[in-house]
């Protein structure tokens, strides 16, 4: 389990797989300037439900990984991953399409 740390505040654990491929979506979006919100649920914490943040250029976000090597990306899970940062409700971690569903 990895972890994703917003504005030295908020971190919330995710697997490494997911962050790894969190990652590449969210620094090209703030590469290019563009703010978007991210909503995940954190079933490690109980009573909480879901999070929403705002991210921006602007604020510090780190990612920190358990596991010393970076997993292989799926193209389609980067794919997907970045239609949502990009649709009206922002990001959120959609589940991961297996190599047989490519179009």
């Amino acid at each position: 389990m990895g972890t994703l740390t917003y504005d030295s505040k908020l971190t919330v654990s995710l697997d490494d797989r997911v962050l790894a491929h969190l990652q590449p979506v969210i620094w090209s979006k703030l590469r290019r300037g563009e703010p978007f919100s991210f909503t995940w649920t954190d079933p490690m914490r109980p009573g909480l439900g879901r999070t929403s943040v705002w991210l921006s250029p602007h604020i510090p976000l780190a990612f920190e990984y358990f596991g010393s090597r970076a997993p292989r990306l799926n193209p389609l899970w980067l794919d997907a991953l970045s239609k949502a940062a990009n649709s009206p409700g922002g990001l959120s971690i959609v589940p991961e399409p297996e190599a047989s569903e490519a179009p």
